[in-house]
C-alpha cells in the first residue's frame, strides 16, 4: 500500500487573506468557494495536489519543520525575490553566493518560511 499527497496544509490566523496572498504568488485563483472569513480555503495546484490553508488560535512560534521552495518560471531569482518584498514577503535568511548559485528564505506575511531558488534559465547559464 502506498500514499499521495493529497494537500499541503499551512496553519494561518486569516486563511482567506494568507491563501489569496500565496494565490497571488503562485498566479493561481483560490477555490471558487472560498469568502473572506472562511476558516479552511483552498488553492489547487497543478498535478492534483491542493493547498490548504486553515484557520488556528495560536500563531507562529518556531522555524518551519517543512517548507516550500519557490522556482521563477520567467526571469530570474533575485526579480522574483523582489516581487515577493513588493507584495509583503520579507527576507529572512540570503543564501546567494557571488557565483550566482544559493537561495533565498523568505517569510510570508505571516511569517511562514519559504525558499526562493534559481530559475531553469540561470542554472543552465551556470552548468
Amino acid at each position: 500500500m502506498t500514499s499521495i499527497i493529497h494537500n499541503v496544509t499551512v496553519d494561518a490566523r486569516d486563511s482567506y487573506e494568507i491563501a489569496s496572498w500565496w494565490g497571488q504568488v503562485l498566479g493561481l485563483p483560490l477555490d471558487p468557494e472560498d469568502n473572506p472569513g472562511d476558516p479552511e480555503c483552498l488553492i489547487h495546484l497543478p498535478g492534483g495536489i491542493r493547498y490548504l490553508f486553515i484557520n488556528v488560535p495560536e500563531g507562529k512560534e518556531l522555524k518551519n519543520r517543512l517548507h516550500i521552495d519557490l522556482q521563477p518560471t520567467d526571469g530570474t531569482r533575485d526579480e522574483e525575490v523582489e516581487r515577493l518584498v513588493g507584495i509583503g514577503a520579507t527576507i529572512f535568511d540570503d543564501q546567494r553566493r557571488p557565483d550566482g548559485t544559493g537561495w533565498v528564505t523568505m517569510r510570508d506575511p505571516e511569517g511562514n518560511e519559504f525558499c526562493v531558488e534559481r530559475s531553469t534559465a540561470e542554472r543552465a547559464a551556470t552548468s
